[in-house]
C-alpha cells in the first residue's frame, strides 16, 4: 500500500531530518519547491545538491516535482498576507484562504495526480517536502489532503522531535 508523509525544513538539523525520514520509513522524497534552496547557513543542508547527496547516502530516492510548486506570484500573495498578520513563513500556522483557492485552482486541479500516484513506491513511504515546519502553513498539506481524499493514501506529518503525527 502506498503511504504519504509530509516534512519541512524549518526546525530540523540535517541529521534530525534524515533520522525523521528513516523513522518514518521514507524511501522517496518528492521536492515540491519551485526554487530548491533555503536561505541561511543553518539550512544550507537543504539546498538541492547537498540534500540529494545526503538522501542518496541514506538510500532515499529524490524527485523534484516542480509542477506542484507554487508560482512566485502565489508565494508573494502569501507573503503579503503574512505581513498583514505580522507573521513570517517560519512562524506561520495557516495558509491564506486566497492562496489555498488559487493554488488549488491553478496548480493542484490541473496536475495529473493519478499518474504521480502510479509512480510512487508501494513498499515504502513517499514524503512530500517543502520548507515550512508546520504542514498546515505549506502547500504540501493541500497536496497531501488531495492524495488522501482522492486516492485513499494514508498521510502522516514528520515534524522535528515527533514523527508519525496524524495530519
Amino acid at each position: 500500500m502506498r503511504r504519504i508523509a509530509t516534512i519541512g525544513v524549518y526546525g530540523f538539523t540535517a541529521g534530525a531530518f534524515l533520522d525523521g525520514l528513516a523513522c518514518g520509513g521514507v524511501g522517496l522524497l518528492l521536492d515540491l519547491r519551485q526554487r530548491r534552496g533555503v536561505r541561511g547557513a543553518a539550512y544550507s543542508w537543504a539546498n538541492a545538491a547537498r540534500l540529494q547527496r545526503a538522501l542518496a547516502a541514506a538510500g532515499i530516492g529524490y524527485r523534484h516535482v516542480k509542477g506542484l510548486a507554487p508560482t512566485t506570484e502565489l508565494r508573494q500573495l502569501q507573503y503579503r498576507e503574512d505581513d498583514r498578520q505580522g507573521v513570517g513563513k517560519r512562524t506561520r500556522i495557516a495558509l491564506a484562504p486566497e492562496y489555498i483557492e488559487r493554488y488549488t485552482r491553478e496548480i493542484l486541479d490541473p496536475f495529473d495526480l493519478g499518474t504521480l500516484v502510479t509512480e510512487l513506491p508501494s513498499g515504502s513511504v513517499t514524503a512530500l517536502f517543502c520548507v515550512e515546519g508546520n504542514p498546515q502553513a505549506c502547500h504540501r498539506s493541500l497536496v497531501a489532503e488531495r492524495l488522501h481524499a482522492e486516492y485513499g493514501l494514508p498521510v502522516t506529518n514528520i515534524r522535528p522531535g515527533r514523527s508519525g503525527e496524524a495530519p
